[in-house]
């Protein structure tokens, strides 16, 4: 196979850290991949699909995160090098056997990538998972570039074998899609497979097999700590006239501080501690580091976690060094930039603020937030069910791109918790109220999650309308396949499931199908299952119209335009707001260049008429 992660050791390319992550799993001889896909973390899997024909790797995407976890776990078990990935959210997903399999060990070794996303680019909050280091004992990866990516990828696969401890390689949204040379190692092939050897008492931990492996547990993690002292990803940086300050920066933060570094001309105005393999901690290095500074500065994005465990140290061994850190421009909110640390720099060191050859996004610039597609079929769904219910309904969301139902004009999520929770959210909301509640939620979404809460929603008879997107694909993060999509795109390496098939499966009687786009048929089964009692579900069908592009290979249908300026089409302009609706001279319009054709504005205002060829 022809591929430049493929390249021979010595080769040096531009990659994506995430591209690094990949290089780096295959240098440590990866067996086993699995993954739910999720921004920042999906270039990893994405990556991998693409070599899966290569034939050293097993790849697969999997339903959700806690079924990678076990499915990676279990190989493990069987011998195998694993790598599981997914975005930080996924990790609560995954809890569960995490905080089990990090007690019994796996002996094939496996990494969990955990994709966190400080400032919530694409995610409903920005959890610090270097917090499951700790509380679930791994050992904790912090790569600060794309060279970084690729060599921690490997370095903590090794270990994860080496010490039989799953390990933690932490990335942040500005470390997963950052760009940079990296330099490739030897390309070994295929890790041996560890032999397997059956020992339920370490592997099945009932209670009296958990509380020894409780110690167990925390001999290895002393063990692994010995390793992390002697480990090359913390390093320190410092010249024999260099004032008695320090830095210690972790993550997307070290880069920041050598930009800022560089700016101010102040390489020999403080001591750097690097810190890319930061738990558990080398308490060692970090006393030495301690012992001769007056003052320290702790810089990491999240929660003050070095920081806290610093002041300890410092405490705890009698070190004077003031330490610095969370206050003032360092928060725990959103992302730290190379403004914001220089800014933090100049007041540690007592000086001015230095130029920088670039500045903060301009805050007059147009901004460009996000969107439903034009031609996107979620739009004409969330258009019949509000033309039929209206305001008398409460809307429960999912995650997916059609949490972007929330803009108005649509107006059509009121909640939204986590993936999966729309239906069992939504019944309990419906359970306590006597609004009704329509629930929204994606065909991956609903094999992610939705399952258990339907069946749970019949199982306690609740009074809900599940609205089931299917848009043929998971749209949100890349297209990557769910269970659910079409067969001939799956190919013959997965199985297609059946959507309804699952639903009545399920026990719900009253299922009913439509083309997401025919506003006039929606409509009437919105308007019938609006007449119901319990569990209702509607499922409506129509490719997402940028996989309908690329991977289906339609060409787009005839487009539309304003035959009368009236206020018919004013009320579809308002109201149905789709990205191609434009005004030009006071005129309204329909972009061509954007227009897909997918021929809902018609059904609204019959002062939409197809246009022209050549018009």
């Amino acid at each position: 196979m022809n591929h430049p992660l493929l390249d021979p050791p010595g080769s040096r390319h531009l990659l994506l850290a995430n591209e690094g992550i990949v290089r780096g799993a295959l240098e440590a001889g990866v067996n086993v991949v699995t993954c739910y896909p999720g921004t920042p973390s999906s270039e990893v899997p994405d990556a991998f699909a693409r070599l899966a024909g290569c034939g050293l790797f097993r790849f697969e995407y999997s339903v959700n995160e806690k079924v990678a976890l076990e499915v990676a776990a279990g190989a493990s078990l069987a011998g195998a090098l694993c790598l599981v990935t997914m975005k930080h959210v996924g990790v609560n997903v995954a809890a569960d056997p995490l905080l089990t399999m990090t007690t019994t060990g796996l002996p094939g070794g496996l990494v969990l990538l955990s994709a966190d996303d400080p400032g919530c680019h694409s995610s409903q909050n920005e959890q610090d998972n270097r917090m499951y280091a700790r509380f679930a004992h791994l050992p904790c990866f912090e790569p600060a570039s794309a060279q970084e990516a690729k060599d921690m990828a490997r370095a903590a696969l090794l270990l994860a074998r080496e010490t039989q401890q799953p390990v933690l390689l932490r990335t942040t949204t500005r470390v997963s899609h950052l760009r940079g040379p990296v330099e490739f190692g030897p390309l070994p092939g295929p890790a041996p497979l560890v032999a397997y050897r059956r020992d339920p008492g370490r592997f099945v931990p009932v209670p009296a097999v958990a509380r020894a492996r409780h110690k167990a547990l925390a001999a290895n993690m002393e063990a692994v700590a010995r390793k992390v002292e002697e480990s090359p990803f913390n390093r320190v940086e410092a010249s024999s006239q260099t004032p008695p300050l320090g830095v210690i920066a972790s993550g997307i933060s070290r880069a920041y501080l050598h930009d800022a570094l560089e700016a101010g001309n102040w390489r020999d105005a403080v001591r750097v501690f690097h810190f890319g393999l930061t738990w558990p901690l080398p308490v060692r290095l970090l006393e030495d580091f301690l012992r001769p500074l007056s003052r320290v500065l702790i810089l990491e994005e999240g929660e003050p976690l070095l920081e806290t465990a610093v002041r300890a140290l410092a405490q705890e061994r009698g070190i004077p060094a003031g330490v610095s850190g969370k206050g003032g421009v360092l928060t725990r909110f959103g992302e730290y930039s190379t403004p914001l640390v220089g800014e933090a720099l100049a007041s540690f060191l007592d000086r001015e603020s230095a130029p920088l050859p670039f500045s903060r996004a301009r805050p007059d610039l147009p901004q460009r937030p996000p969107n439903l597609c034009a031609g996107c079929s979620h739009r004409s769904a969330f258009y019949a069910v509000r033309a039929v219910y209206g305001d008398s309904a409460v809307y429960s969301s999912d995650i997916g791109c059609y949490t972007l139902g929330l803009l108005p004009p649509l107006d059509a999520a009121d909640f939204l918790f986590c993936m999966g929770s729309s239906l069992s959210a939504g019944s309990g909301f419906a359970a306590v109220s006597d609004r009704p509640v329509v629930a929204f939620i994606g065909d991956s979404t609903f094999f992610h999650s939705g399952l258990t809460g339907l069946a749970n929603a019949v199982f306690n008879r609740h009074n809900l309308l599940a609205v089931i997107l299917d848009n043929g694909t998971t749209a949100m993060t890349g297209h990557q396949p769910n269970p659910g999509m079409d067969q001939k795109i799956l190919g013959p390496g997965r199985v297609h499931l059946d959507i309804e098939a699952a639903v009545r499966g399920c026990g719900v009687s009253l299922v009913r199908k439509a083309r997401a786009l025919n506003q006039k048929a929606v409509q009437a089964l919105v308007r019938e299952m609006k007449e119901e009692r319990g569990v209702r579900v509607l499922i409506l069908e129509e490719p997402c119209v940028l996989f309908a592009r690329r991977s289906l290979a339609r060409a787009r249908r005839r487009t539309v335009r304003v035959a009368i300026q009236d206020e018919s089409a004013r009320a579809c302009f308002d109201s149905f707001a789709c990205p191609a609706f434009r005004l030009s001279d006071g005129r309204m319009d329909v972009d061509p260049e954007l227009c897909t054709g997918c021929m809902v504005c018609p059904q609204i205002s019959p002062s939409f008429t197809v246009r022209a060829e050549g018009a």
